[in-house]
C-alpha cells in the first residue's frame, strides 16, 4: 500500500525546474571553467543558452502556483516549507533530533530556504551582469563575485541533494511516481501521515 506524497502539477514544477538549473550549471560551468570553454567553444551560443535558463527559471513554479486547482498541493507545500516549528528547529540539532511533525523535516526545509536564495542572488546577479548599461564599474565587479560564489555553492548544493536522493530511493521515488510506501511514512513522517486527511491510498 502507497501513500500519496507529491501531485503531478509538483512534480511537474520540480522536474521543470530541475532541467533549467542543470541546464544553468552545465552552461555556466562551461563558460567558466577555461579549459572547458577552450575544448567546447560556441560561447555566444552556450551564453544564450545560460540566459534563457535564467530568465525562464521562474515561470515553471509561477505558473504551478497560478493554477486554480492543480496547484493546490503546490501551494500547500510552498506554505509548509516555509513555517518553521520548534521540532524543525530541533530536528537541526542531531541530539535533538526526532521524527517531523509534519511532511517535511528541518533539513528539507533549510535546503529548500538556500536553494531558494541562492537562485534569487543568481538571477539578480546574472540579469546585472548581463544588462550592465546602467550600472558602474563597482555594481557590476560587486555582482560577478557573488554570481561566482554563489554558482560555486549552488553546484555543491545539487550535488548534495542529488546524492540525499539516491541515498533515500523512497524520496526519490515519491517525487517520480508521486507516492511513498505506507511503512516509510509510518516510520518517517508519522506526523504528515496521521494528520494528513486529503492522502490518497493505492
Amino acid at each position: 500500500m502507497r501513500v500519496r506524497r507529491f501531485d503531478r502539477a509538483t512534480r511537474v514544477v520540480h522536474w521543470s525546474t530541475t532541467v533549467l538549473v542543470v541546464g544553468l550549471l552545465l552552461t555556466g560551468s562551461i563558460l567558466y571553467i577555461a579549459p572547458l570553454s577552450a575544448a567546447i567553444g560556441r560561447r555566444a551560443v552556450l551564453a544564450e543558452i545560460h540566459v534563457w535558463c535564467g530568465v525562464l527559471l521562474a515561470v515553471p513554479l509561477l505558473a504551478g502556483i497560478a493554477l486554480p486547482r492543480a496547484g493546490r498541493g503546490l501551494r500547500s507545500d510552498l506554505h509548509e516549507l516555509s513555517w518553521w516549528s520548534r521540532a524543525d528547529r530541533a530536528w537541526l540539532r542531531r541530539s535533538t533530533r526526532t521524527s517531523p511533525e509534519g511532511k517535511f523535516n528541518g533539513g528539507q526545509k533549510m535546503a529548500t530556504a538556500t536553494f531558494g536564495g541562492l537562485l534569487v542572488a543568481q538571477l539578480l546577479t546574472g540579469a546585472l551582469m548581463h544588462w550592465n548599461g546602467p550600472f558602474s564599474d563597482d555594481w557590476r565587479t560587486g555582482a560577478t563575485f557573488v554570481h561566482d560564489w554563489a554558482y560555486l555553492a549552488l553546484g555543491v548544493l545539487v550535488i548534495g541533494h542529488v546524492g540525499k536522493a539516491f541515498g533515500e530511493p523512497e524520496t526519490l521515488t515519491a517525487m517520480t511516481s508521486g507516492s511513498v510506501s505506507v511503512d516509510w511514512a509510518a516510520r518517517e513522517r508519522p506526523g504528515w501521515v496521521s494528520t494528513d486527511s486529503n492522502r490518497e491510498r493505492e
